[in-house]
């Protein structure tokens, strides 16, 4: 190893390791333009800008992928997701989420849903557009790592996700 470092240089190897060190801590250079959000995400972007920038004063950026158009009521028109996951802040890496995952916002209309979940996806089941989502395994009576999946629909009329907790046997 010391003859690696006596090879290339203490000052080089200074200049590789900060290099390094800055590429894990840089916000992402795929960032995403978050200018044509629908104000009520654009709030929850808002607020995590902030608390990335007190803390450290951090730099906030909307990675690519964090913000989705996709149906998710079964109207044909797209709604809007917006992912936790895809916040990153220079100064914490783990500001956003934690064991429970990440928080996903949902706009139906005008009304903002939001679900800590370790990951989403839409299905059609019968008339029904259903969110599945990956949630932290003490939903299910668990630990972390317990399989647990909810399964909501989006009731037009209530303006309310409905979920239920199935009776197995």
């Amino acid at each position: 190893m010391w003859s690696l470092v006596e090879s290339i240089g203490r000052a080089h190897l200074r200049l590789l390791l900060a290099t390094v060190g800055a590429s894990f801590f840089a916000v992402s250079a795929d960032a995403q333009d978050w200018s044509g959000l629908p104000q009520q995400l654009l709030e929850k972007v808002e607020a995590a800008q902030l608390a990335c920038s007190d803390f450290e004063n951090g730099q906030f950026a909307l990675e690519f992928g964090a913000v989705q158009r996709v149906d998710l009521d079964g109207d044909i028109y797209k709604d809007w997701a917006l992912d936790e996951a895809g916040f990153a802040c220079s100064s914490a890496a783990s500001l956003y989420c934690g064991t429970g995952g990440c928080m996903s916002h949902f706009l139906v209309g005008d009304r903002v849903s939001s679900l800590l979940n370790q990951g989403w996806d839409m299905a059609n089941i019968g008339p029904f557009r259903v969110l599945l989502a990956d949630v932290h395994g003490s939903q299910c009576g668990g630990i972390n790592p317990t399989p647990c999946i909810v399964a909501s629909a989006w009731d037009p009329e209530e303006k309310v996700w409905r979920s239920t907790d199935a009776k197995w046997e």
